[in-house]
């Protein structure tokens, strides 16, 4: 009886103890939700207090600098007000710029991808610094009087330093990828292949293991960085071993590259106006591709890559620049009152081609497409003599100039000196 006692003395206490646990946690509980809510309620007090918001606002301003730089690259069909306008510039800041600007540059051509800089006054949206990258040697920069409330303008010239640098290689594929591997820029790659486009088709009379050398100026700045290129002063493109070795000379008026003897490469036309292309449809007979008879092709397809740039095969004017029917894109270009060349199927035309506009040998006209009657991307390329269509291909054209008498003698001079230079800098003297 005792110990049935004691049990159930020894139960009781532990029911009590888990009850008064439980009152002691639910009680714990119960004053912590009502400070967490209390807490809660003041911090929504103080953040709903107007000067707490004041004061916020201000220590947000007072973080944010005073002076904003801003860095805008010009995009297509963008114009200089509507630039300035985007950032909120006032109209007489934008005003007193152009006017300032309009006496160096023109703002009505304004280049993609020009850069401008502007450091911005927050506080009421004057401009206090512009800076217009105008090239890559010449930059203006304007900074504002206040009390004048004008412009002050300083031109800055970025002193270029000039290199001669020669590479040679021997070509495996192409000239293109034998001149890049070896780091020569794009713009001198297309002007060796132009120089040598008067008398050189690359996709057939450049053979495997073939050379060239080419030895060409560059401006660099005080951080050594490449800023634009020269002249090619000499250059070799070695066939089946072979040279074909071209010096520039420079004397004004007979400016180009000439051989050994002084005959200058430049001919009427250039025998083609595309580079690395593959002659895909001969002129002569031949069973259209599209309309599926034969017929005659009066002309030379060259089959490139879409977009590739085709180039003016002679200096002119261009009589047409638009649709020709099964053409396509086409342009029309007449040289003198003898020659004409026509180049259709284009994906569109460069910048400024049309009617009535004069363009250089060697010059882009437009890029490689399929328009019109086409079943693939390349260049439908026509030469006309007295308005009769010829094979350009074996077209004898009219050789360049020769040097004669006094420039002759000058140029003789520079060759020497050239081939000295070229010498210098293979042994490692220059």
């Amino acid at each position: 009886m005792l110990k049935k006692f004691k049990l159930k003395i020894g139960i009781k206490k532990e029911i009590i103890s888990l009850i008064f646990l439980i009152i002691i946690t639910a009680a714990s509980t119960a004053y912590y939700n009502f400070t967490k809510n209390q807490i809660n309620y003041q911090y929504k007090e103080i953040l709903g207090n107007v000067y707490f918001k004041k004061t916020l606002n201000h220590i947000i301003d007072e973080l944010e600098p005073r002076f904003k730089k801003i860095s805008h690259k010009i995009k297509a069909g963008e114009t200089f007000d509507n630039i300035l306008e985007q950032y909120s510039i006032k109209e007489d800041d934008i005003i007193s710029i152009k006017n300032t600007l309009s006496k160096k540059i023109n703002l009505n051509k304004l280049n993609t991808n020009q850069k401008i800089h502007l450091t911005i006054d927050q506080t009421d949206n004057k401009i206090i610094k512009f800076l217009f990258q105008v090239s890559n040697k010449e930059r203006i920069i304007l900074t504002q009087d206040l009390q004048k409330k004008t412009f002050n303008q300083k031109i800055v010239l970025t002193k270029l330093k000039k290199e001669i640098i020669y590479k040679e290689n021997t070509i495996l594929q192409s000239l293109y990828k034998s001149a890049i591997s070896k780091k020569i820029p794009a713009n001198i790659i297309t002007e060796f292949a132009r120089i040598y486009g008067f008398q050189v088709d690359f996709q057939r009379d450049i053979k495997k293991q073939d050379k060239f050398q080419i030895m060409y100026e560059i401006f660099i700045d005080e951080k050594k960085r490449l800023i634009e290129t020269g002249n090619i002063l000499y250059a070799n493109l070695i066939m089946s071993g072979e040279d074909n070795s071209l010096y520039y000379f420079d004397k004004q008026g007979d400016e180009g590259h000439y051989d050994r003897n002084g005959k200058s490469v430049q001919k009427a036309l250039m025998k083609t106006p595309i580079n690395g292309a593959r002659l895909s449809s001969p002129y002569g007979m031949r069973k259209h591709p599209i309309d599926g008879f034969n017929k005659m092709h009066q002309g030379t397809d060259f089959a490139a890559p879409m977009g590739t740039p085709i180039m003016a095969s002679g200096s002119g004017v261009i009589k047409k620049a638009g649709w020709c029917g099964g053409g396509g894109n086409c342009i029309v270009i007449k040289h003198n009152s003898t020659y004409k060349t026509v180049y259709a199927h284009m994906s569109k035309f460069a910048k400024g081609m049309r009617s009535g506009v004069r363009v250089k040998q060697g010059q882009t006209i437009g890029y490689v497409g399929s328009t019109g009657k086409s079943t693939g991307p390349h260049l439908h390329y026509e030469v006309l003599i007295n308005g009769k269509r010829v094979n350009s291909q074996t077209l004898k054209l009219p050789s360049g100039k020769i040097l004669k008498s006094d420039n002759r003698r000058l140029f003789e001079t520079k060759k020497i000196k050239l081939d000295v230079m070229k010498s210098e800098i293979i042994i490692g003297l220059n």
